[in-house]
Protein backbone atom coordinates (compact mmCIF):
# COMPACT_ATOMS: atom_id res chain seq x y z
CA UNK A 1 0.00 0.00 0.00
CA UNK A 2 1.42 3.24 -1.13
CA UNK A 3 1.07 6.06 0.80
CA UNK A 4 1.62 10.57 0.78
CA UNK A 5 4.14 11.34 3.93
CA UNK A 6 4.24 14.93 4.54
CA UNK A 7 5.64 17.26 7.35
CA UNK A 8 5.05 20.87 8.22
CA UNK A 9 7.62 22.43 10.11
CA UNK A 10 7.76 26.45 10.99
CA UNK A 11 11.64 26.55 11.24
CA UNK A 12 11.55 30.09 12.48
CA UNK A 13 14.48 31.17 10.03
CA UNK A 14 15.79 28.42 8.15
CA UNK A 15 19.42 29.70 8.01
CA UNK A 16 19.62 29.46 11.41
CA UNK A 17 17.48 25.68 11.49
CA UNK A 18 20.20 24.54 8.78
CA UNK A 19 22.63 25.66 11.50
CA UNK A 20 20.82 23.36 14.44
CA UNK A 21 20.88 20.61 11.94
CA UNK A 22 17.74 20.58 9.87
CA UNK A 23 19.54 19.24 7.24
CA UNK A 24 20.79 15.88 9.33
CA UNK A 25 17.30 15.44 10.10
CA UNK A 26 15.66 15.89 7.14
CA UNK A 27 18.36 13.23 5.89
CA UNK A 28 16.76 10.83 7.89
CA UNK A 29 13.93 10.95 5.43
CA UNK A 30 10.96 12.18 7.61
CA UNK A 31 8.47 12.50 4.85
CA UNK A 32 8.03 12.78 1.10
CA UNK A 33 6.98 16.56 1.00
CA UNK A 34 8.30 18.89 3.71
CA UNK A 35 6.32 21.98 3.69
CA UNK A 36 8.60 24.87 5.46
CA UNK A 37 7.17 28.17 7.21
CA UNK A 38 9.20 31.10 8.39
CA UNK A 39 11.98 30.97 5.89
CA UNK A 40 12.99 34.33 6.82
CA UNK A 41 15.09 34.39 3.46
CA UNK A 42 15.18 34.18 -0.30
CA UNK A 43 16.16 30.96 -1.99
CA UNK A 44 19.31 32.20 -3.81
CA UNK A 45 20.83 33.46 0.15
CA UNK A 46 20.13 29.66 1.54
CA UNK A 47 22.70 26.88 0.91
CA UNK A 48 19.60 25.00 -0.84
CA UNK A 49 21.59 22.76 -2.91
CA UNK A 50 22.55 20.83 0.91
CA UNK A 51 18.69 19.80 0.81
CA UNK A 52 17.97 19.18 -3.01
CA UNK A 53 21.01 17.12 -3.18
CA UNK A 54 18.66 14.10 -1.07
CA UNK A 55 16.58 14.08 -3.86
CA UNK A 56 14.09 16.99 -3.53
CA UNK A 57 13.01 19.67 -5.32
CA UNK A 58 12.48 23.17 -3.57
CA UNK A 59 10.07 25.63 -4.24
CA UNK A 60 10.45 29.24 -2.15
CA UNK A 61 7.86 32.04 -2.17
CA UNK A 62 9.50 34.53 0.42
CA UNK A 63 8.18 37.72 1.67
CA UNK A 64 9.63 41.27 -0.29
CA UNK A 65 10.48 42.45 2.86
CA UNK A 66 13.72 40.82 4.06
CA UNK A 67 14.26 38.57 6.89
CA UNK A 68 10.62 38.17 7.36
CA UNK A 69 7.92 35.03 6.93
CA UNK A 70 7.87 33.16 3.91
CA UNK A 71 7.18 29.26 3.08
CA UNK A 72 8.76 26.52 0.98
CA UNK A 73 8.19 23.01 -0.09
CA UNK A 74 10.80 20.47 -0.60
CA UNK A 75 9.30 17.50 -2.42
CA UNK A 76 10.75 14.07 -3.58
CA UNK A 77 7.46 13.73 -5.45
CA UNK A 78 7.41 16.77 -8.44
CA UNK A 79 4.28 18.13 -9.04
CA UNK A 80 1.80 18.56 -11.53
CA UNK A 81 1.33 22.46 -11.08
CA UNK A 82 2.67 25.02 -8.83
CA UNK A 83 0.75 28.38 -7.73
CA UNK A 84 2.54 30.82 -5.76
CA UNK A 85 0.23 32.99 -3.37
CA UNK A 86 -3.59 33.30 -3.19
CA UNK A 87 -3.74 36.48 -5.51
CA UNK A 88 -4.61 38.83 -2.13
CA UNK A 89 -1.93 41.71 -2.09
CA UNK A 90 -0.57 42.12 1.42
CA UNK A 91 -0.54 37.97 2.03
CA UNK A 92 1.42 37.61 -1.71
CA UNK A 93 3.86 40.03 -0.69
CA UNK A 94 4.35 38.41 3.02
CA UNK A 95 5.44 34.97 1.06
CA UNK A 96 2.51 33.69 2.92
CA UNK A 97 1.18 30.90 1.00
CA UNK A 98 2.25 28.16 -1.96
CA UNK A 99 0.37 25.75 -3.25
CA UNK A 100 0.55 23.36 -5.88
CA UNK A 101 -1.06 19.85 -7.01
CA UNK A 102 -0.02 16.10 -6.94
CA UNK A 103 -2.68 14.04 -8.82
CA UNK A 104 -6.02 15.03 -8.41
CA UNK A 105 -4.73 17.01 -4.39
CA UNK A 106 -4.04 20.45 -3.89
CA UNK A 107 -1.71 21.03 -1.30
CA UNK A 108 -1.35 24.19 0.26
CA UNK A 109 1.49 25.12 2.33
CA UNK A 110 0.45 28.74 4.65
CA UNK A 111 2.08 30.92 7.14
CA UNK A 112 -0.98 32.35 8.82
CA UNK A 113 0.05 35.85 10.39
CA UNK A 114 0.31 36.47 14.59
CA UNK A 115 -0.96 38.86 16.29
CA UNK A 116 1.01 39.15 18.69
CA UNK A 117 2.66 42.58 17.88
CA UNK A 118 -0.20 44.67 18.57
CA UNK A 119 -3.92 45.94 17.76
CA UNK A 120 -2.73 46.44 14.18
CA UNK A 121 -1.15 42.95 13.27
CA UNK A 122 -4.00 41.79 15.03
CA UNK A 123 -6.64 43.55 13.23
CA UNK A 124 -4.83 41.89 9.92
CA UNK A 125 -4.70 38.57 11.13
CA UNK A 126 -8.57 38.75 11.01
CA UNK A 127 -8.91 40.23 7.74
CA UNK A 128 -6.45 37.41 6.07
CA UNK A 129 -8.52 34.89 7.91
CA UNK A 130 -11.64 36.02 6.54
CA UNK A 131 -10.07 36.56 3.18
CA UNK A 132 -8.60 33.05 3.52
CA UNK A 133 -12.04 31.23 4.41
CA UNK A 134 -13.24 32.63 1.54
CA UNK A 135 -10.79 31.70 -0.63
CA UNK A 136 -10.37 27.86 0.17
CA UNK A 137 -14.27 27.37 0.02
CA UNK A 138 -13.61 29.17 -3.61
CA UNK A 139 -11.14 26.61 -3.99
CA UNK A 140 -12.62 23.63 -2.97
CA UNK A 141 -15.21 23.91 -6.06
CA UNK A 142 -12.09 23.37 -8.34
CA UNK A 143 -10.17 21.33 -6.49
CA UNK A 144 -12.15 19.40 -3.84
CA UNK A 145 -9.28 17.27 -2.30
CA UNK A 146 -7.51 19.51 -0.20
CA UNK A 147 -4.59 19.51 2.09
CA UNK A 148 -3.97 22.48 4.64
CA UNK A 149 -0.69 22.21 6.41
CA UNK A 150 1.16 25.26 8.13
CA UNK A 151 1.61 27.26 10.67
CA UNK A 152 -1.78 28.76 11.67
CA UNK A 153 -0.95 30.62 15.04
CA UNK A 154 -4.22 29.23 16.36
CA UNK A 155 -4.39 27.11 19.45
CA UNK A 156 -7.89 25.52 18.51
CA UNK A 157 -9.80 24.48 22.34
CA UNK A 158 -8.60 23.89 25.35
CA UNK A 159 -6.59 20.60 25.26
CA UNK A 160 -4.60 22.36 22.44
CA UNK A 161 -2.69 24.99 25.34
CA UNK A 162 -1.14 24.37 28.31
CA UNK A 163 -2.63 27.33 29.75
CA UNK A 164 -6.47 27.95 28.57
CA UNK A 165 -7.31 30.19 31.81
CA UNK A 166 -4.31 32.57 31.94
CA UNK A 167 -4.12 32.58 27.88
CA UNK A 168 -7.68 33.79 27.48
CA UNK A 169 -6.66 37.19 26.13
CA UNK A 170 -3.42 35.88 24.57
CA UNK A 171 -3.11 36.88 20.41
CA UNK A 172 -3.71 32.87 19.35
CA UNK A 173 -6.27 31.95 21.43
CA UNK A 174 -8.86 35.08 21.24
CA UNK A 175 -12.31 34.02 21.37
CA UNK A 176 -12.23 35.29 17.54
CA UNK A 177 -9.75 33.05 16.32
CA UNK A 178 -11.01 29.94 18.22
CA UNK A 179 -14.88 30.68 16.21
CA UNK A 180 -12.90 30.91 13.56
CA UNK A 181 -11.40 27.18 13.58
CA UNK A 182 -14.58 26.04 14.46
CA UNK A 183 -16.60 27.43 11.32
CA UNK A 184 -13.30 26.57 9.41
CA UNK A 185 -13.70 22.75 10.64
CA UNK A 186 -17.05 22.77 10.35
CA UNK A 187 -16.85 24.12 6.70
CA UNK A 188 -15.89 20.64 5.52
CA UNK A 189 -12.52 20.26 6.97
CA UNK A 190 -10.87 17.75 9.49
CA UNK A 191 -8.12 17.99 12.29
CA UNK A 192 -5.86 15.12 11.18
CA UNK A 193 -4.16 15.16 14.52
CA UNK A 194 -7.46 15.53 16.38
CA UNK A 195 -9.16 12.29 14.48
CA UNK A 196 -6.16 9.71 16.12
CA UNK A 197 -5.19 11.37 19.14
CA UNK A 198 -7.03 12.74 21.95
CA UNK A 199 -4.97 12.93 24.30
CA UNK A 200 -3.74 16.17 26.32
CA UNK A 201 -0.60 18.02 26.66
CA UNK A 202 0.93 17.62 22.58
CA UNK A 203 2.16 20.58 21.49
CA UNK A 204 4.35 22.03 18.48
CA UNK A 205 5.21 25.51 19.55
CA UNK A 206 6.66 26.68 23.24
CA UNK A 207 7.70 30.36 23.83
CA UNK A 208 11.60 31.43 23.63
CA UNK A 209 11.07 33.86 26.21
CA UNK A 210 11.93 31.13 29.05
CA UNK A 211 14.19 28.12 28.00
CA UNK A 212 12.08 26.16 31.12
CA UNK A 213 9.09 26.72 28.83
CA UNK A 214 9.84 23.62 26.25
CA UNK A 215 11.96 21.59 29.15
CA UNK A 216 8.35 21.60 31.13
CA UNK A 217 5.88 21.07 27.93
CA UNK A 218 4.37 24.31 28.63
CA UNK A 219 3.19 24.74 25.09
CA UNK A 220 1.09 25.57 22.19
CA UNK A 221 -0.72 23.24 19.09
CA UNK A 222 -0.54 25.83 16.57
CA UNK A 223 0.70 23.88 13.82
CA UNK A 224 -1.85 21.46 11.70
CA UNK A 225 -2.14 19.30 8.31
CA UNK A 226 -5.64 19.62 8.10
CA UNK A 227 -7.48 18.23 5.27
CA UNK A 228 -10.98 18.24 3.44
CA UNK A 229 -13.51 15.60 4.75
CA UNK A 230 -13.29 13.61 1.77
CA UNK A 231 -9.66 12.86 2.73
CA UNK A 232 -10.25 12.10 6.04
CA UNK A 233 -10.97 8.21 5.42
CA UNK A 234 -7.56 8.09 3.96
CA UNK A 235 -5.34 8.59 7.05
CA UNK A 236 -2.76 6.21 8.32
CA UNK A 237 -0.87 8.23 10.94
CA UNK A 238 -0.60 11.84 12.09
CA UNK A 239 2.18 12.82 14.86
CA UNK A 240 3.54 15.76 16.82
CA UNK A 241 7.91 15.74 16.21
CA UNK A 242 8.63 17.44 19.98
CA UNK A 243 12.22 16.18 20.09
CA UNK A 244 13.12 17.97 17.09
CA UNK A 245 14.55 20.78 17.63
CA UNK A 246 15.95 23.63 15.39
CA UNK A 247 13.34 25.99 15.82
CA UNK A 248 10.70 27.20 18.62
CA UNK A 249 8.23 25.15 16.83
CA UNK A 250 8.59 21.14 16.02
CA UNK A 251 7.34 19.27 13.06
CA UNK A 252 3.90 17.56 12.68
CA UNK A 253 3.57 14.99 10.42
CA UNK A 254 0.57 12.75 8.16
CA UNK A 255 0.56 10.08 5.98
CA UNK A 256 -2.24 10.06 4.28
CA UNK A 257 -3.42 6.90 1.91
CA UNK A 258 -3.01 7.49 -1.66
Amino acid sequence: MSSLRIVSYNVNGIRAAMKKGLVDWIKTNPADIICIQETKASKDNVAHEEITCLGYHDYWFSAQKKGYSGVAVFTKILPDHVVYGTGHQVSDEEGRVVQMDFGDIRLINAYFPSGTSGEERQGFKYKWLDEFFIYLAELKKSHPKLILCGDYNIAHREIDIHDPKGNKNSSGFLPAERAWMDSFLESGWTDSFRKLNSEPHRYSWWSQRFPSVRLNNKGWRIDYINVTNNLAGKILKADIYPDVKQSDHCPVYLELKK
